[in-house]
């Protein structure tokens, strides 16, 4: 029975022991809650601004009819390479009966006006070898000679090409076929056989054929905010992240900042266009979205740490760290540091500490 007691009473000894360990622990936890300590590395920081937009062609060319009519053949597809001059598509006239009629009535018109016109001037030549006219009525009567051929011939063209859509004036030659104005890549056809086509004129846009680009000379176009703008200037660098590539960098450089800003949902922004430079093995197509990484300043290898960590003061005059005390229970020390770059995350350390050092992390402050 003694020993049972004697058993319980070191078992009660060694709980109240642990119990009042346990609660030191607690208490010096709670003393300095949640503190961190974050290491002064190496590294690289970049100061960038974003350009938000997409992979473009330098030129676009839009294809348009200057005839009306309706697509009789179409030569290309989507994705075709043509050389300037090129066929595309065949455009077949559709007159109206009314517009059949009209330049058959013109032809019949200038035809009656050329005759009479060449009777009189017939007529006048031999009176002039008489003797029995003058000169000047003469070369009224041959003026009036020549403008009548001429409008026989303008009439006559008209009833060829409104009939069989082409003509051969001279050095002149119009046809329904519709040719490719430079070499490069079709991008997008937008009619099919049989669609109907208005002419481009200069009171009407006219349907769009085609687009065609040259798809070796392509450059990135987008939009920075009005904030960074200031900061770019043309010919720094730039990294462009295209989103259907995500493992593929591409580079390049300004070539372009829009003078004047524009309004988008709220925001001002500039246009932008960097140049893409050449070499790359990355297959880019057209409309590709991507965003541009302008690289404004960069610096390697040197120290840095997370700037959650610094304090500023004074409106950012006066900086300063938390780093741990010398003795085991000292509390923290509070030291000025001189900063450099920062990209937002990490900040560039150029006095105050060196490569190693230990920097406090406070836990966040909780709100109530």
């Amino acid at each position: 029975m003694g020993k049972l007691i004697r058993i319980l009473i070191i078992l009660a000894v060694l709980g109240g022991g642990a119990f009042v360990l346990y609660a030191r622990i607690i208490k010096k936890h709670e003393t300095k809650p949640g503190l961190t300590m974050v290491t002064v590395r190496r590294g690289d920081i970049t100061e960038k601004a974003l350009a938000v937009g997409e992979i473009q062609p330098r030129v676009k060319i839009q294809v348009k009819s200057k005839i009306s009519g309706i697509v009789r053949r179409c030569f290309v597809e989507v994705g075709d390479h043509v050389e300037a001059g090129d066929p595309l598509f065949e455009v077949a006239p559709d007159p109206t009966p009314q517009e059949l009629l009209s330049v058959d009535n013109r032809v019949r018109s200038a035809q009656a006006s050329f005759d009479k016109a060449k009777a009189d001037f017939q007529r006048s030549a031999m009176l002039f070898k008489r003797g029995l006219l003058p000169k000047s009525q003469l070369d009224a009567a041959q003026e009036t000679y020549e403008l009548a051929r001429v409008s026989l011939e303008q009439a006559r063209a008209d009833q060829e090409l409104t009939r069989k859509g082409r003509v051969t004036e001279g050095a002149t030659r119009v046809e329904t076929v519709i040719r490719a104005p430079i070499t490069g890549t079709v991008l997008s056809r937008d009619v099919d056989r049989g669609d109907p086509v208005v002419p481009l004129t200069s009171y009407q846009p006219g349907t769009q054929l085609a687009s065609l680009a040259n798809m070796h000379d392509l450059i990135f176009k987008g939009t920075v905010d009005e904030i960074d703008v200031g900061k770019i200037r043309v010919g720094l660098p730039c990294r462009i992240k295209v989103g259907a590539l995500p493992n593929a960098t591409v580079t390049g450089h300004i070539s372009r900042i829009a003078p004047q800003a524009k309004k988008s949902e709220g925001a001002t922004l500039f246009d932008v266009e960097a140049e893409l430079d050449k070499g790359t093995a990355v297959v880019l197509r057209a409309g590709y979205s991507a965003n541009a990484n302008v690289i404004i300043k960069e610096v390697k290898n040197v120290l840095l740490i997370p700037e959650r960590l610094v304090h500023f003061e004074d409106g950012g005059k006066k900086t300063t760290v938390d780093i741990p005390g010398v003795g085991p229970d000292s509390k923290p020390r509070t030291v000025p540091v001189k900063l450099g770059l920062s990209d937002g995350l990490n900040v560039q350390i150029l006095s105050g500490l060196k490569e190693g050092d230990k920097v406090i992390q406070r836990p966040p402050k909780e709100i109530s």
